[in-house]
């Protein structure tokens, strides 16, 4: 039995978590927070529970492998609903989009929005998009990071069908000539903190993702981490909370345990499920800053976010589980964001699950700063001049300074690496380090931000510490 320390609880520290106990291990996980979940979680206003980090639920085949894996079924922990509409798009100009789960109707709303030529247009698109998810999932997002040359090994000449080395927006273009079009489908750039003008076309497959499901909980998506935790502590694993790891203990050149506080953990293998950012500023102390160096080599920070969990109400349109409301001038938007400004006019998020309650969310640049003063205002303004109107009561809002006391080293940036070039994909640390017996994982290693691909992080992670890696 190998005793394991796995350092946080967000999802993969405790996916790791789930599949080492499973495995006999003896595992402990230390989180600094007093709950898990780490972006995954809620705030609460008065008797309202607001999901404040992901908001929905996709990708639903990688959380059936693992409680699978771990002997039981999602469907026994979790009650989900699927959404009829993925997304609701609204414009300045008064022009409004619905994206359905039902493929046909995607196909006449976009005909009836822009065009039949935007229709045949985004038919082309998500065979394209279904292309790269299938080429990308196996060979490279399942797997330990494999480089671009052991995707090449793996993909074989498909790789050259998937324009690795066009930008998102660019590759768009061949698909929609309306502006509007290309903005929604850029924005998926966003879901990893990049700028569609700047991260690679590969990134067309989350709208195969999306188009395989999208999927409420009940209760909030912290369920999901409140379950992993419960899971995994029926398998054994042992939970320490409000315990912030600050050094990584060494012998004969291999990790050996954690320093938390005045207290040694002895361990035989580390997980460092923390933004590597934490690591290569030697928050963790140097054994792990010299394990890391070099990773972030040429790396460009992912975005942040201002975001307001709001309860109030909400009138001149009804509001889907996911809504866009999109800034007038994209390329403009991005700009001010590239050069460390809050966007005049943004594009905003609003999750509206019902009840009186919305969580809203600005691309911010990942500047360590506060908000400005008037962020909030100008954005329910803005909100205003695509048809709603917000009227707020209790308010918290989150900027890239809260951000960054949460999440330390990283100013804010809530995905790790930016994908600022075709080179990125495929330079997001993997779950080795140069320190044997301590390992990486999260949204900031390989495969990437998002929760499934964060908790594929976990698994992988835990997979190479059981094959001894």
């Amino acid at each position: 039995m190998m005793r394991v320390i796995i350092i946080g609880a967000g999802i993969a520290g405790l996916v790791a978590a789930l599949m080492l106990a499973q495995a006999g291990e003896d595992v402990t996980v230390l989180e600094s927070a007093p709950l898990a979940g780490g972006k995954l979680h809620q705030n609460q206003i008065g008797a309202a529970k607001i999901d404040s980090g992901p908001t929905v639920f996709t990708m639903r085949p990688v959380f059936d492998r693992i409680f699978s894996q771990a002997g039981t079924t999602l469907e026994s922990h979790l009650k989900l609903k699927k959404l009829d509409i993925l997304a609701r798009h609204a414009w300045p100009d008064g022009s409004r989009l619905d994206l359905f789960a039902d493929p046909a109707r995607n196909i006449e709303a976009i005909a009836n929005f822009a065009g039949r030529n935007a229709a045949a247009g985004f038919e082309n698109f998500a065979v394209r998009a279904q292309k790269i998810f299938e080429l990308l999932d196996k060979p490279f997002m399942q797997i330990p990071q494999p480089g671009l040359l052991g995707l090449m090994a793996k993909a074989g000449p498909g790789i050259a069908r998937i324009s690795p080395f066009a930008s998102l927006w660019d590759e768009l273009g061949k698909y929609f000539q309306d502006t509007r079009l290309r903005q929604l489908f850029g924005r998926y750039a966003t879901y990893c903190g990049s700028s569609p003008f700047e991260a690679p076309a590969t990134l067309m497959l989350i709208a195969h993702a999306e188009a395989l499901g999208v999927w409420s909980i009940e209760g909030g998506m912290i369920r999901l981490a409140q379950v992993f935790q419960s899971l995994a502590e029926q398998a054994g694993a042992t939970f320490l909370f409000n315990t912030r790891v600050t050094d990584i203990a060494t012998t004969n050149g291999r990790a050996s345990g954690v320093i938390a506080g005045t207290n040694h953990f002895p361990a035989d293998a580390v997980i460092a499920n923390a933004d590597i950012n934490a690591l290569a500023a030697g928050r963790l102390g140097p054994a792990a800053q010299s394990a890391v160096a070099g990773k972030l080599r040429g790396a460009t920070p992912s975005l942040s976010a201002i975001t307001w969990a709001v309860t109030g109400t909400a009138k001149g349109m009804d509001l889907a589980h996911h809504n866009v409301f999109f800034a007038p001038d994209y390329e403009a938007e991005f700009g001010e964001l590239r050069a460390g400004k809050i966007p005049t006019r943004p594009t905003i998020y609003i999750c509206a699950p019902g009840d009186g309650a919305f969580f809203a969310l600005i691309n911010a640049p990942a500047n360590g700063r506060a908000a400005p003063p008037d962020a909030f205002a100008n954005t329910l303004a803005h909100l205003q001049t695509c048809g709603l109107t917000l009227t707020p009561g209790a308010t918290i809002q989150t900027d890239p300074a809260a951000w960054d006391r949460k999440f330390p080293a990283t100013n804010g940036a809530l995905y790790g690496r930016a994908l600022a070039g075709w080179k990125d994909s495929f330079a997001r640390p993997g779950a080795l380090t140069k320190l044997p017996g301590l390992y990486l994982a999260g949204g900031g290693i390989h495969p990437g931000p998002g929760l499934p691909m964060a908790a594929t992080s976990g698994r992988i992670a835990a997979k190479c510490v059981l094959t001894r890696q």
